[in-house]
């Protein structure tokens, strides 16, 4: 059973798959850098310096006592962080159809199959038809 494990872990499917899924989070992590440090500004911009990532619905406000000290904490919908979330989708989205498009590109298109030409069978009643002639 061990010697299956050691197979199965070395095999080239799990190695490729944990590589997929190491390589997954750093692109992640460059997306949402990405769109929090570049894409966001420009939209933030555009839309009068509005940073998205502050933006929330308060539904209670926080409580804090006399020393100044928060005893509630606020609870809020945080609509603008779920915005970035949304444009990070669609760039990695994005960024995914590229890597697929171009690799598409690289793989060789089928060969269509050489004309199937006549029968044996075929051949051979021309011949005979020679023949008799």
């Amino acid at each position: 059973m061990l010697k299956e494990f050691k197979d199965f872990i070395t095999g080239g499917n799990v190695i490729e798959f944990a590589v997929a899924v190491i390589m997954a989070g750093a692109i992640g992590a460059v997306v949402t850098g990405f769109v929090n440090n570049i894409v966001m500004p420009f939209v933030g911009h555009f839309t009068g310096g509005t940073d998205f990532a502050d933006k929330k619905i308060i539904l209670d406000e926080a409580v804090v006592d006399a020393a100044g000290v928060v005893t509630t904490p606020e609870n809020a919908i945080m609509w603008g962080s779920w915005v970035n979330t949304i444009i990070n989708l669609l760039i990695v989205g994005l960024v995914m159809f590229l890597i697929v498009k171009a690799y598409n590109k690289t793989k060789k298109p089928a060969e269509e199959p050489a004309p199937a030409g006549p029968s044996q069978e075929d051949l051979l009643g021309e011949i005979r038809d020679l023949l008799k002639k």
